[in-house]
């Protein structure tokens, strides 16, 4: 165990972020996306991990895209309603770390599949909420001088 990291990032997860470079992404995923078929590239297990504690532990050691859009979710497919309080639970421990960061960029289901495709991790978590799978772009982290 490490001083300051939340023990709800794995060793794992540590890896993949600290291997993450400027523009790569990351996608937590709710428990019916299909990581395994489509992310099977750098895919880890979060089984019983809800994505808000996630970004809890994810977004003090991880930098947010300034120039791209740094957060992306799934947009309803038609007919479909999206549930307010998924965006609103993420966004609320976003906002905790980065105050001005802006809504998530929603993306049609089969082009997040296809942006699911190159992310550079995937965790599948246990979340259940439907459409509750959210892509993280990293940017570059300050320097300490």
């Amino acid at each position: 165990m490490l001083k300051g990291i939340n023990p709800i990032v794995s060793p794992n997860l540590l890896k993949a972020l600290s291997e993450m470079g400027h523009g790569d992404e990351i996608l937590l995923s709710d428990s019916h996306f299909p990581g395994h078929t489509l992310c099977s590239n750098n895919l880890l297990r979060g089984d019983g991990l809800e994505i808000p504690d996630l970004l809890e532990g994810i977004l003090p050691l991880f930098e947010l895209d300034s120039y791209d859009a740094p957060l992306i979710m799934m947009s309803a497919v038609d007919g479909d309603v999206l549930d307010p309080s998924v965006e609103e639970s993420y966004m609320s421990v976003v906002k905790k770390f980065l105050p001005e960061a802006a809504v998530p960029l929603r993306i049609d289901r089969f082009a997040f599949y296809d942006r699911a495709k190159a992310v550079f991790s995937c965790v599948i978590t246990g979340t259940t909420a439907k459409y509750g799978n959210i892509i993280l772009k990293k940017g570059v982290t300050p320097s300490y001088d």
